[in-house]
């Protein structure tokens, strides 16, 4: 078995607590507390269980916390996948968008995600789906913009008689159309 890793010296247990009882993160304070088990003298092992962890994941907090002090221990953001398009072919997506369509060029009349993912496909060889092109357009800042539709037979003119009225300006209109009663 080897030997276990050793903490950094210029922290003790007591300030581990107090930076845990000052820590607003949850995990990052647990994970704290543990490693002021080990300052104190304690055994990994209480240490873990104080941490609801095994021996392995305290060794991680120990290394994190060695390389990185108490901010080592907060949780970090997953890297997650990395994306298919790189910074120049989002670049030129956004010109193409930028641009519009040339319909003799390109067939169509306004971009849909799913020419703009064919498009893709064809410039650069990258299989998207039609979703993933919405988040990277979204990503570069655009929004998915559609006409409203309206009823063909409305008349501009006659709008103002038909929208709603709050009660006080409907119980004034009732008083000046009722007629006078005799």
């Amino acid at each position: 078995m080897g030997a276990a890793v050793p903490l950094r010296t210029d922290y003790d247990g007591a300030t581990l607590r107090r930076l845990a009882k000052a820590s607003d993160d949850a995990n990052q304070t647990r994970r704290l507390l543990a490693l002021a088990v080990i300052y104190d003298g304690g055994k990994r092992s209480d240490a873990a269980a104080l941490g609801g962890v095994g021996l392995q994941v305290v060794r991680d907090w120990v290394l994190r916390f060695n390389a990185h002090g108490p901010a080592g221990l907060v949780d970090r953001k997953a890297p997650g996948q990395t994306p298919k398009l790189d910074a120049a072919q989002r670049a030129a997506l956004a010109r193409l968008v930028e641009d519009g369509p040339i319909p003799a060029v390109h067939g169509v009349v306004r971009w849909r995600l799913r020419d703009l993912a064919q498009w893709i496909f064809e410039e650069f060889g990258i299989v998207l789906d039609e979703t993933t092109v919405g988040r990277t357009l979204k990503a570069i800042g655009y929004r998915k913009l559609s006409a409203r539709p309206y009823h063909y037979a409305q008349n501009e003119l006659a709008l103002e008689d038909f929208k709603k009225l709050s009660r006080t300006r409907w119980r004034r209109s009732v008083r000046r159309s009722a007629p006078a009663s005799r």
